[in-house]
């Protein structure tokens, strides 16, 4: 799966507003110790295993603060990491180098947690017949990342936002009245190049949707014999996603099933961070 890549414009005013936080109007520290403008060379080095993610990142907020930073790089988004290994080299301003240095790996461990996250996930799996959905469930500001991130770990992105995309979930049934209330008044208003999804939580839910012509029924919280006789009752007349208390130890369970995809908020919400360290700062000539 190729991945298309972040874009400057995309991301700099996320950037920008992470390096403002971190710095009001001077980085005491460095200004105190190194007060001459000289170039230096530093490491980053990988202190875990796991997928790199957000590279391109990490570079543009050193390029942000200083557009003459150079880098060497020796691995990309989507490689392996292990313990001690060298990932890139950043040569510049030192200054530059080291009031940079946090927020850049504030971004590139969280992202690369988010892709090993979700590698994990594909992994346990292991099925390539269905794919693997991340969720809105994101940290505020920063869905961009965290979705590119489950991109490069294997996943796929389930909708951007709340205007990417109709999903009618309980409240929404609701305040409709019914399943199949709610499925019409949602094709009455919506464009017609948007599918419609729909969640329920049982089977009477289920044949109500698939009476309604839903294009995709999510599967909510549902045992596993549950969703096995969800997938004959549907008949694939809708495409088939599986959501709620799916986790690392449990997903394996759905491998062979005939659905297209598995949602989890996990994969973002619940991922820890890879371990990465900028060292062996030196002077160049």
């Amino acid at each position: 799966m190729k991945i298309q890549k972040l874009n400057n414009f995309q991301i700099d005013k996320y950037i920008i507003a992470a390096l403002k936080e971190d710095i009001t109007f001077d980085d005491l520290s460095t200004s105190a110790i190194y007060r001459e403008d000289k170039t230096a060379k530093i490491s980053l080095l990988s202190k875990d295993k796991g997928i790199l993610a957000g590279l391109d990142v990490f570079k543009r907020v050193f390029s942000i603060n200083d557009p003459l930073v150079d880098f060497i790089e020796y691995k990309k988004d989507g490689d392996k990491i292990t313990n001690g290994e060298l990932v890139m080299e950043i040569i510049g301003n030192v200054r530059t180098i080291l009031t940079s240095e946090r927020v850049a790996l504030n971004f590139l461990q969280r992202m690369s947690g988010i892709a090993t996250q979700t590698k994990k996930y594909v992994e346990a799996l292991g099925d390539e017949n269905i794919k693997i959905l991340d969720t809105r469930k994101t940290t505020p500001n920063l869905r961009l990342f965290e979705k590119y991130s489950v991109k490069v770990g294997g996943g796929f992105n389930h909708r951007y936002n709340l205007s990417d995309g109709i999903m009618l979930k309980d409240n929404h049934i609701g305040a409709a009245g019914s399943v199949k209330k709610a499925i019409e008044m949602a094709r009455e208003y919506a464009p017609f190049v948007k599918k419609i999804e729909i969640e329920v939580e049982d089977l009477e839910m289920l044949k109500e949707a698939v009476d309604a012509k839903a294009d995709i029924i999510m599967l909510d919280n549902m045992d596993i014999d549950m969703v096995k006789k969800a997938i004959e009752i549907i008949d694939k007349k809708a495409i088939i996603e599986c959501s709620g208390n799916i986790n690392i130890d449990n997903i394996s369970r759905y491998r062979g099933m005939q659905i297209d995809y598995i949602s989890s908020g996990s994969l973002t919400n619940n991922a820890n961070i890879v371990d990465l360290s900028m060292k062996n700062l030196r002077y160049v000539d």
